[in-house]
């Protein structure tokens, strides 16, 4: 019996960062979603319900913070694992982000590709 594919939302709103993790995830077996900021990827969430998010701190209309904070107050979406994607990786940031539910986070100037497969498969297989 072939294993269900894992959903991966990706809200990001850097292209660089989109095409970089897409072509990744998919390689690796995972079918994926992008939403460009947070109101899209609240919206995305409801209709995919997604395995994981991968979630970028700092977006137009609705930041990362806010997303989760969103996702908190819906009891189906709150058991959603997330990875936060962030610029800084400031120790004030990362206790927000594990506060609000955050399983893992990711810095942006100094992760490569496969940290995110290897902490997405850590979360999700």
């Amino acid at each position: 019996m072939a294993q269900k594919m894992r959903k991966i939302l990706l809200i990001e709103d850097e292209e660089i960062m989109i095409n970089l993790l897409q072509k990744k995830l998919v390689r690796e077996g995972y079918e994926v979603s992008v939403a460009r900021d947070g109101e899209e990827g609240l919206k995305t969430m409801e209709e995919v319900r997604p395995d994981l998010v991968l979630l970028d701190i700092i977006m137009p209309r609705l930041g990362g913070f806010e997303v989760m904070e969103e996702m908190q107050k819906n009891k189906e979406l709150r058991k959603t694992p997330v990875i936060v994607i962030s610029n800084s990786g400031q120790p004030v940031e990362l206790d927000r982000a594990q506060k609000l539910g955050a399983k893992d986070w990711l810095v942006k100037t100094e992760f490569d590709p496969q940290e995110v497969i290897d902490k997405v498969k850590k979360q999700i297989g």
